[in-house]
């Protein structure tokens, strides 16, 4: 974008350092600000009568939620923080009118929404197709890539919050991880061991129409 324009974008923003689980931004709330995650990683997450469920979780760098910024429409879900993070935050009032006058600007915050977008159609697809079973494998070969391919990693989330993103209860993921052990999954703790890599690939069968998020 122009310099003018970025200078105007950024003469009310500020960056501020979070501890983990705080409250962000709460669904229904009108969206004041866009939220730029720089480190760190949030949990967006929403919430029906008694029930809460894992929408998606954000690492950085990464906007959240820019289309309620853009409609100037109510948050459709909440955001908290799971570790430490560093957020940047721009009042939407100034977002706005740097799309309406900046066309490089609109042009990358509208392939930014286009990438949110696909994002949700791989989710709902991931959802629909697959078993819970073959949701588990795919997220774990997804987390094994994010962490650098190794036989060896973390899970980046609480069990509990990975049952929910996975539409899953904890008893269900619990059984489940049970259940790759014949595919090359151990489990000890949040550390996941992967001994088998093709055997797991063989029954996960990975598509980048669904898993690859840069497609």
């Amino acid at each position: 974008m122009e310099d003018e324009h970025f200078v105007n974008l950024m003469h009310a923003a500020y960056v501020q350092n979070f501890p983990p689980q705080i409250e962000l931004i709460t669904e229904g709330d009108p969206s004041d600000f866009l939220h730029i995650l720089l480190s760190g990683t949030v949990e967006l997450f929403s919430t029906w009568k008694d029930r809460e469920t894992c929408m998606a979780t954000v690492y950085p760098i990464s906007t959240f939620i820019l289309a309620a910024t853009i409609k100037s429409a109510p948050y459709l879900m909440s955001a908290r923080t799971l570790e430490k993070s560093r957020i940047a935050l721009i009042p939407s009032q100034d977002v706005l009118a740097a799309f309406d006058k900046d066309n490089d600007f609109a042009r990358a915050i509208v392939g930014e929404l286009a990438t949110c977008y696909r994002s949700v159609v791989k989710s709902q697809k991931d959802l629909k197709l697959r078993t819970s079973l073959e949701r588990l494998a795919n997220y774990l070969l997804r987390t094994q890539k994010r962490a650098g391919n190794g036989g060896d990693f973390e899970l980046p989330t609480e069990k509990r919050r990975l049952a929910s993103a996975l539409g899953m209860t904890p008893e269900n993921l619990s059984r489940a991880f049970k259940s790759l052990q014949p595919y090359g999954v151990q489990v000890d703790g949040n550390r996941i061991t992967i001994t088998d890599q093709e055997d797991l690939e063989r029954f996960a069968k990975p598509s980048p129409l669904i898993d690859d998020h840069t497609t």
